[in-house]
């Protein structure tokens, strides 16, 4: 018989967590969501929550974590995990069972970029992957490095051998904590295809024809010919894979039916003709196998009862206005890069986005490659070398290693459900991240986060670890938290790139108060914002632009 304690667990992301949590201890094989996002509700000051004994953890009795493959990269970012693991993870779990793999510049130019294949098998062994975010050298790096040779980015490796479906890109939140969407964001972008993998060269006059050999043995044809008639052109040729588009809509649509989100699809169809068999697929699998449970819970009232397309274009003005949130977007390999850039940037920064790769093996088996959407953050590496102090958010980073470590306890347990040694261990590990994710929140809340968030008298990179750890043990060991301070947003003026030119909205202002009060009637701003297309609209079904 199971032995069960009675908790207090914070309502918001934590709660969320919580239920999944708590569901999770009835029905292991429950699937995990990437997304870290608050529920829209949040009314509830707190709830009770079942945790199974079994599922505490403790420094005198570490837990054997299941294999993961873990890619490290370099500068700030890696200085910071391999923190984070020490703090964090070893002193309640056993990781020989984790695979490593540096992909540093130095180790991939000294092995001749072997590493980067030998983590590509591990990641399609094993099928759970933390990654570390790294660095592609430009011309100029592979100088100052001394490689032998340029180096291209893992990623294109990575995809293709881990037969990548999908990158789902989310927004993180943390109750309390206004940023920039008020609720989840979530967006899948296609993980192959595109001008990432175009082949080019530079031409001149002549004629340029692009022909298909069918492989199954058909006639040739041509695909496209054209006359080129400057004297120095560009000729690219790329391709988009469709046949992974079915699994992309069904990682997209249980995705925004589990978190309760509006579903749109993003392409440029009306003028690149090619993507309307994207959209197709997307809408025959959501009419066949998800529209009515859509219908159900609501979320299709505001685009009139149908899967909504948005023309890229517009999309890029809608996640400008669309700041309540609550809704999901799946787009082109680039339309997808570019739209989840701009998602970020209206979400505060990267650092408050999750990046997940997921791909498929041999025999079905989900593989899910996490990692933060930043870079190494060269500058604060820099500061770090010179002996100064450094103050980086490990928010996306601990994301992904949340992420990674449900996914592998997931593969585990799923592959040996008789096993109680692996559920036990699946409980562990999802009792440890939920409380890792709310011990760094609550920090966070408690106005004791980096300076990115509390301005110049936040935390440094070492003292937020340390905080957190502290804090994770003494959660672990009362399963107990009390009430939480709420905080007003973080002032922006605190953002490393924050660039407001201040003259020009001084002029601004001054242009729209007309009566000179020093204040805008209510009036006043409603002419402003319409003016600059930023005014908030009554939410309506739109006939599709025709171009």
């Amino acid at each position: 018989m199971m032995a069960f304690r009675l908790i207090t667990a914070r309502v918001g992301s934590m709660s969320a967590c919580s239920r999944r949590l708590s569901s999770s201890l009835r029905s292991p094989t429950t699937s995990l969501s990437s997304a870290a996002s608050s529920p829209k509700d949040g009314s509830s000051p707190a709830q009770r929550v079942l945790v199974n004994h079994n599922s505490t953890l403790s420094k005198e009795k570490k837990t054997v974590a299941p294999p993961m493959v873990y890619i490290s990269g370099e500068e700030m970012t890696n200085y910071t995990s391999e923190l984070i693991v020490d703090k964090w993870i070893k002193p309640y779990f056993d990781i020989k069972n984790w695979e490593t793999f540096d992909l540093s510049c130095k180790n991939r130019d000294e092995t001749d970029d072997a590493v980067l294949h030998d983590a590509v098998d591990a990641g399609k062994r094993i099928g759970a992957i933390f990654k570390e975010p790294t660095i592609t050298p430009s011309a100029v790096q592979v100088e100052e490095m001394g490689l032998s040779k340029a180096l291209g980015s893992p990623n294109g490796a990575m995809r293709k051998g881990w037969n990548g479906i999908t990158i789902s890109r989310d927004t993180i939140h943390i109750e309390g904590v206004e940023l920039g969407y008020k609720n989840p964001v979530l967006f899948e972008r296609h993980a192959v295809g595109g001008e990432y993998g175009a082949g080019w060269n530079t031409v001149g006059k002549g004629t340029m024809v692009t022909t298909f050999l069918p492989k199954c043995g058909g006639e040739p044809f041509i695909v496209d010919s054209r006359e080129l008639k400057d004297e120095e052109n560009v000729g690219v040729v790329y391709h988009n894979p469709y046949d992974n588009v079915e699994d992309l809509a069904h990682i997209f649509f249980k995705r925004c039916l589990e978190q309760k989100v509006i579903p749109y699809v993003v392409t440029k169809k009306t003028v690149f003709k090619w993507q309307e068999r994207f959209w197709t697929v997307m809408k025959q699998v959501f009419d066949d196998k998800y529209k009515n449970d859509f219908v159900a819970a609501g979320l299709l009232d505001a685009t009139g009862g149908e899967l909504s397309h948005l023309i890229s274009d517009a999309a890029t003005m809608q996640l400008i206005r669309w700041t309540d949130g609550g809704f999901g977007m799946a787009a082109h390999n680039y339309d997808g890069d570019m739209l989840t850039d701009e998602v970020a940037q209206i979400h505060r920064s990267p650092g408050f986005i999750t990046s997940n790769l997921v791909g498929k093996s041999d025999d079905g088996t989900m593989i899910k490659e996490f990692e933060a959407s930043h870079g190494t953050v060269s500058d604060m590496w820099a500061d770090h070398l010179a002996g100064k102090e450094t103050s980086l958010n490990p928010l996306g980073l601990v994301e992904a290693m949340i992420g990674a470590m449900q996914h592998s306890a997931k593969l585990q347990y799923d592959a040996t459900p008789a096993s109680p040694e692996a559920k036990q261990t699946y409980e562990k590990i999802m009792n440890f991240t939920v409380t890792l994710r709310e011990a760094m929140h609550n920090t966070f809340r408690y106005g004791q986060g980096t300076r990115d968030m509390s301005g110049p008298s936040g935390y440094t990179t070492e003292d937020f670890i340390e905080k957190v750890a502290w804090r994770v043990e003494r959660y672990l060991s009362a399963q107990y938290e009390e009430k939480i301070p709420e905080l007003p947003e973080p002032d922006r003026h605190f953002k490393k790139d924050y660039d407001v030119d201040k003259e020009s909205l001084r002029k601004l202002f001054k242009k729209y108060d007309v009566d000179g009060s020093g204040r805008l009637s209510i009036s006043e701003m409603e002419k402003m914002l319409d003016h600059l297309g930023v005014a908030p609209r009554k939410q309506k079904f739109e006939k599709e632009p025709d171009v």
